[in-house]
């Protein structure tokens, strides 16, 4: 089959590292892709969020089905675009994914569905934000509503760093449009759990579980990024947990958009927060995760191919994914300026000869014979271990043969899960 994978990151780069394996696989496409995906697939020259040329291309050369990474193609409907062109897309349709587009509609949907998150308002004007702030006190949580690439939200421990957020987000326009409206929600204490399933709008299916590690310094300090490591399973996610994410969570939110005529296909992502065994929606994502995806990838034992024909084809049912024993982990390696101007055209040394694990690159790009960073995220380095702690230093094993200027990494990923810091 002829597979067309959209996007252009770690995530991505694992996707197509585990398509690679499949027998079934006869051609692969990356659009855009990196300097890593094109040793595995044919790298397109189209964004993507260029919906219309992604289509065109998929029908052109006769693509069987498209896996689609990033969320922003995902909101913007090429689901739809490519159903409606008779072209198999593993993805939800754009009115499903508005419930990473759009923070508000996704607070509307869990209170119709009765899902666990936290007590929350939604704001267009700043002044009744801000008054808001002054009225409930601090600590709160300040979501821009729209995409803003991860770094949307602002963990406020006190009013003047809510204001500030405000001010931020809807005075100063630092995320655009995304952020005119802002969600204002209590901070809720606990651990964070990436809790992943995949559904044809029938069957649901849970994933293996993860943590992500979302701020930039060790100690879960700094701002917030796109994520700089996670690893494979979580120590809180028990099967009695599962359970209650599956019949609390998951099926209710997808039976809830059925009931508006809103059918969900593909991967639902709910990032959530654990506290004395039971868990609440902070968010939710339509797509993997990244870096999650690396480390799940490096788990999953069975077809990444069948797994997404099941999605598309509607036959989930009789699909059961099937995962290695051992743990993974991965490390991000981040650019210099990291995530607010990062540096982009400095040489990679150390990227060949690594046998411990697998090198997915985010931000790179190849420029007169040598890898350069393109991007924030740099490269994630993921390996597999017989627990957690083994599964981290392996990957760290790696990530000290790699160099560039102003490499920054935590040093400290999987320590809730059982990992000293590095």
């Amino acid at each position: 089959m002829r597979v067309l994978v959209v996007g252009g990151g770690g995530r991505e780069h694992a996707l197509l590292w585990k398509l690679r394996q499949s027998a079934r696989v006869t051609a692969l496409y990356c659009a855009p892709g990196n300097a890593g995906t094109a040793a595995l697939a044919e790298n397109v020259a189209i964004a993507a969020d260029d919906v219309a040329a992604l289509r065109d291309f998929a029908r052109r050369e006769r693509i069987d089905a498209t896996v689609v990474g990033p969320e922003l193609p995902l909101v913007l409907g090429i689901a739809d675009d490519f159903t409606a062109a008779g072209l198999r897309c593993f993805g939800p349709c754009r009115a499903a994914a508005a419930l990473e587009g759009s923070k508000a509609f996704a607070k509307d949907v869990m209170a119709r569905a009765g899902v666990p998150t936290a007590r929350h308002a939604v704001f267009d004007d700043a002044a009744a934000a801000s008054r808001y702030v002054d009225e409930v006190g601090a600590p709160v949580v300040v979501k821009a509503d729209g995409l803003a690439a991860g770094k949307g939200v602002a963990v406020c421990a006190t009013r003047a760093d809510a204001q500030a957020a405000i001010d931020t987000s809807m005075r100063r326009g630092a995320f655009g449009d995304a952020g005119r409206r802002v969600v204002i929600e209590e901070f809720l204490a606990g651990e964070e759990v990436s809790f992943m399933a995949v559904t044809d709008g029938d069957t649901v299916v849970p994933l293996a579980s993860s943590q992500d590690h979302k701020r930039l310094g060790d100690g879960d300090t700094g701002p917030n990024t796109g994520g700089m490591g996670a690893y494979s399973p979580s120590p809180l996610v028990t099967p009695a947990l599962e359970r209650a994410v599956m019949e609390e969570i998951v099926r209710p939110v997808i039976a809830t958009l059925a009931a508006s005529g809103i059918r969900y296909r593909g991967v639902l992502y709910a990032g959530l927060m654990v506290d004395a065994g039971r868990a609440k929606v902070l968010e939710f994502n339509v797509r993997f995760g990244d870096p999650e995806c690396q480390v799940l990838m490096l788990r999953l034992r069975s077809d990444l191919l069948d797994l997404v024909l099941a999605v598309t084809d509607g036959t989930l049912v009789r699909h059961v994914p099937q995962w290695e024993t051992r743990a993974s982990a991965g490390v991000v390696l981040a650019a210099n300026g990291y995530p607010n101007e990062p540096v982009k055209g400095d040489p990679i040394a150390g990227l060949d000869g690594w046998q411990g694990g697998v090198v997915f690159h985010s931000g790179t790009a190849r420029r007169g014979g040598a890898v350069v960073t393109n991007g924030g995220r740099v490269l994630t380095l993921a390996a597999l271990g017989r627990d957690v702690a083994a599964a981290v230093a392996n990957a760290y094993t790696g990530v000290e043969r790699i160099r560039f200027a102003g490499m920054r990494y935590r040093r400290d990923i999987g320590r809730r899960g059982g990992a000293p810091p590095r």
